[in-house]
């Protein structure tokens, strides 16, 4: 089992950044992929950005690239989300995810959620 808690949240004004943390324990967590996924209000869960276990390989969605860095610390057991440039259309509940094997972007494929996170972004 992988136990995983979000941290960073909040309010900001567009324009602004955040940057979310997601604290993992219980089996070694570096030896898995992260993820992070949004979902809004009456939407469907949306892949934002995974990496690999190792850090060397990251994915973004489109509506994200340029403005969301992902990245980990293994030694910390922990994945972040570095948001920048933040958007009304960003906001939602956060969430982390882990899965062992190649890091993608299918949200089925990933075993351990974390409980999210809500980041809202203002007009």
């Amino acid at each position: 089992q992988v136990q995983l808690v979000e941290s960073g949240g909040g309010l900001v004004q567009a324009g602004g950044s955040l940057r979310l943390s997601c604290a993992a324990s219980g089996r070694t967590s570096s030896n898995y992929a992260m993820g992070w996924f949004r979902q809004a209000p009456g939407k469907e869960r949306e892949f934002v950005s995974t990496i690999s276990s190792s850090g060397d390989s990251t994915y973004y969605a489109d509506s994200v690239k340029g403005r969301f860095t992902i990245s980990r610390d293994n030694a910390k057991n922990t994945v972040y989300l570095q948001m920048n440039n933040l958007k009304p259309e960003d906001t939602a509940v956060y969430h982390c995810a882990a899965k062992s094997g190649r890091p993608n972007y299918l949200y089925t494929s990933y075993d351990y959620w974390g409980r999210g996170i809500q980041v809202t972004v203002s007009s």
